[in-house]
């Protein structure tokens, strides 16, 4: 087989997130029954980079602040206790497969004052060595492709309780590194993305227990222009815009033993693919203009905002649908001491909408300027790129050199 074919099939498998193509189906008798997945490029930038909140079923918008909010929640920086903190993780990729396929994260954040925090983060995604042919079968050349982001935020406290962020991103992504394929010069994808985020938390009495507290959030992340691969103006795809929204109870059980338990719901806001129409034969209609019609469903060719807007009301199936394309995650932490951590999670998704289920098990030390944390995930629907690894995150609190 063609490397570039195997190239292309490569790509598909690791970036469809467990997510099944459309498939062929009879548009007469629809969707209901059938697998409807929205996708998306640079899905990279939706995959939990972390070790905590890997372990939590990659819940964290409402989770307590730590060096990698900027990936769930920027505005909980506002509320960070540390001045100064730094995290690396490292998350390996189809390991059962591959040794060279990996998610690298790195963050960092400073806080100006008692209400201002700056933070930044470097998101790194490598494909590993891949080997270039032509039709003949000789070889073109290797290659490495490779994705990242580079973000930067300001997060600011409006008041004891709330704060909100703003976010810039920069998104790279070369997957075939300039390489001719089906006849067309490719190049490297470039996007500029924002993220909006509001954090919110007090201590609350609960059922007689004195020291809770109660916190949620909302991230509406990757506001960005579509990318493309070609020159070709039509050939643009959208990034993955996303609505995040959590809450988070803790419950301080005493001195020693904390309990936190948290709920996050996301939704993608980009168009969803609608039913185009098609002959006896299978072949796609396509009206005086050159245009697939189209059955069910909305055109997915808009502009960003039009898209974002469009995602709410444009599901084929209709509400039922659109209910559908919300995918929840759900974490409890237990903490001793304020040293000894323990987590597990859980992820939901619809079956016609990618069918990602797992559970999710950690740990986590933390000793005066030094964390570290692990996680470890479980599927049950389906293989999953991270099944059978082991994740991890260094985190440094410089700002207890000080103490």
């Amino acid at each position: 087989m063609n490397r570039k074919t195997i190239f292309t099939a490569t790509i598909l498998l690791f970036f469809a997130m467990g997510a099944y193509a459309q498939g062929g189906y009879n548009p007469e008798e629809y969707i209901g029954k059938q697998t409807n997945t929205i996708t998306t490029a640079v899905p990279f930038l939706t995959i939990a980079p972390d070790a905590r909140g890997g372990s939590l079923g990659d819940a964290g918008i409402a989770s307590t602040p730590d060096p990698n909010s900027m990936n769930y929640n920027p505005a909980k920086y506002a509320f960070i206790d540390s001045k100064i903190g730094f995290s690396a993780s490292y998350s390996p990729w189809l390991r059962s497969l591959v040794n060279d396929i990996n998610l690298a994260y790195v963050s960092g954040y400073y806080k100006l004052d008692d209400r201002q925090t700056i933070a930044a983060s470097l998101r790194y995604f490598s494909l590993g060595d891949i080997t270039f042919t032509d039709n003949s079968g000789h070889v073109i050349g290797n290659f490495r492709p490779n994705e990242f982001a580079v973000d930067a935020t300001y997060s600011r406290k409006f008041s004891k309780t709330w704060s909100g962020a703003v976010a810039g991103r920069f998104i790279y992504s070369d997957l075939t590194q300039g390489q001719v394929v089906q006849g067309q010069q490719t190049k490297a994808g470039l996007s500029g993305a924002a993220d909006i985020a509001v954090y919110h938390q007090h201590e609350m009495n609960w059922r007689k227990v004195e020291n809770a507290e109660l916190a949620f959030g909302i991230n509406i992340s990757n506001i960005g222009t579509k990318i493309s691969y070609t020159d070709a103006t039509t050939e643009k795809d959208f990034i993955p815009t996303n609505l995040k929204f959590g809450a988070r109870m803790t419950i301080d059980l005493d001195n020693y033993n904390r309990l936190s338990f948290m709920l996050d719901i996301n939704k993608l806001l980009v168009p969803t693919p609608p039913i185009y129409a098609t002959d006896t034969l299978g072949n796609p209609v396509y009206d005086d203009n050159g245009n697939p019609v189209i059955l069910k469903g909305k055109d997915p060719n808009v502009s960003v905002i039009q898209g974002m807007i469009q995602s709410w009301y444009d599901a084929p199936d209709g509400f039922k649908e659109e209910m559908r394309e919300f995918y929840y995650s759900a974490g409890v932490e237990y903490w001793y001491n304020k040293t000894f951590a323990v987590r597990g999670g859980f992820f939901y998704e619809d079956k016609y909408k990618g069918n990602r289920k797992y559970f999710t098990l950690g740990a986590g030390l933390k000793y005066n300027v030094f964390g570290l944390d692990f996680s470890y995930l479980i599927p049950l629907e389906q293989q999953n790129p991270m099944e059978n690894t082991l994740r991890f995150s260094l985190l440094f609190d410089f700002g207890a050199f000080k103490k």
